[in-house]
């Protein structure tokens, strides 16, 4: 494929999305119900939880295809750059491929333009991108994802919810998304204080997925025995990083033995 070239006044600019559609790459939506085809794999419960120091975005390991499992360790929270990260729910393809988009996109639009998109402008792509999924929602494939991450410019964390239409909304303080949301985002309510640490947000967030997978058929919990943990990321203003899985399985041991003691 040889280099496309533009007109003046007819330049896509940073936008990789529209270089997409302007070379005719952009995938065709599904026309129809794709459940004709079988049951699509979903990814279920995410959260995200804001801090003292920045933001912190966890979400299980577990895909559902109807009443089955499908793929028991999903990676549902993605790095999109070093300052900000996706947590993904709704169907597993279609998700996972408008968050490598998403993610190729902060990187072109930092080579043409020199400097990094802001974290607002960042929601502000992700909504867009979620809007041009809605022909493809409409047929059963929605992608609802939570955004979060450090804001350099104001130097603390934010978080954003969706809705399939494209619809963003700023959370002051903590989001859940995905089947087990009720169950998790209650637990994080309860928990929450504005003076958190980042050892008691991680904490909080661990809990509140123990208890969505309790309570939600389609939400993973821990499993010791394949060494399978949700996956937990932490965003401050030294970037993002991951807790470890010998982290999560020593809180999770911990977890399990006082509900034990509490219920004998």
């Amino acid at each position: 494929m040889t280099m496309p070239h533009f007109r003046a006044g007819d330049d896509p600019g940073s936008s990789f999305p529209e270089l997409l559609r302007r070379v005719g790459l952009s995938p065709l939506a599904p026309a129809g119900d794709v459940s004709a085809a079988g049951s699509v794999p979903h990814a279920t419960t995410c959260v995200a939880v804001r801090f003292a120091d920045g933001v912190v975005m966890a979400g299980d390991r577990r895909a559902t295809a109807g009443n089955l499992i499908s793929h028991r360790s999903m990676e549902k929270v993605l790095e999109a750059d070093r300052y900000s990260a996706v947590a993904i729910a709704g169907a597993a393809g279609p998700a996972m491929e408008m968050m490598r988009l998403f993610a190729l996109q902060l990187e072109h639009y930092e080579k043409v333009e020199g400097t990094h998109l802001s974290l607002e402008g960042k929601a502000n792509q992700l909504s867009a991108m979620i809007r041009g999924n809605l022909p493809a929602a409409m047929s059963g494939l929605a992608v609802v994802p939570i955004f979060g991450g450090y804001d350099l410019r104001r130097q603390t964390g934010r978080v954003w919810d969706f809705d399939v239409t494209g619809g963003r909304y700023e959370e002051k303080n903590f989001v859940a998304t995905g089947s087990g949301s009720l169950h998790a985002g209650t637990v994080v309510k309860l928990g929450w204080t504005p003076d958190m640490t980042q050892d008691a947000a991680v904490e909080l967030v661990c809990r509140a997925l123990w208890e969505a997978a309790d309570a939600d058929s389609a939400t993973g919990g821990p499993d010791a025995l394949r060494g399978i943990y949700p996956v937990v990321a932490v965003i401050t203003a030294d970037g993002f990083t991951r807790v470890s899985d010998a982290d999560l399985a020593a809180r999770y041991e911990t977890m399990a033995a006082t509900i034990k003691e509490r219920l004998s």
